[in-house]
């Protein structure tokens, strides 16, 4: 029996490069100033843009929805949800040092079914955030 694991490339700075490229002409073309944040699979900053015209609480917002695509392995919008009262993950938000945010944006990258980093949209309303993220990694895959 085989158990050695094929090896995953890594995301790459090209990568990273490209999913910020993808997410904001998507997000340009639809008269929307954001903010993107790509993290590697560590949750290391690869890249990160925020348009001159968005909101500064945007750059935070997307790197928090990076995070937690991240951490959890799911697109933010799916675990909106989670954190209400009642919810799974009620007091996940505030349990940790480390800040997550349930607002849709945040988007995981896999590579061969492998979670590999992170892209995380603020600026718009939460469904385009998810939009602009969801184009981005679905144009590098």
């Amino acid at each position: 029996m085989n158990t050695t694991t094929a090896a995953v490339a890594p995301l790459t700075i090209q990568d990273a490069e490209a999913l910020v490229d993808v997410a904001r002409t998507a997000a340009e073309a639809a008269g929307v100033a954001v903010a993107v944040t790509v993290l590697d699979a560590g949750g290391h900053l690869l890249a990160f843009r925020r348009d001159d015209r968005a909101v500064l609480i945007a750059g935070e917002t997307s790197t928090r929805k990076a995070y937690t695509a991240l951490q959890l392995d799911a697109p933010t919008a799916d675990l909106v949800g989670a954190v209400q009262p009642g919810g799974l993950f009620h007091t996940l938000p505030t349990a940790l040092d480390r800040p997550l945010l349930f607002i849709a944006g945040g988007v995981p990258v896999h590579r061969d079914g492998r979670l590999i980093g992170a892209v995380g949209v603020g600026g718009g309303t939460p469904d385009q955030d998810h939009g602009f993220a969801s184009v981005a990694v679905n144009a590098l895959t």
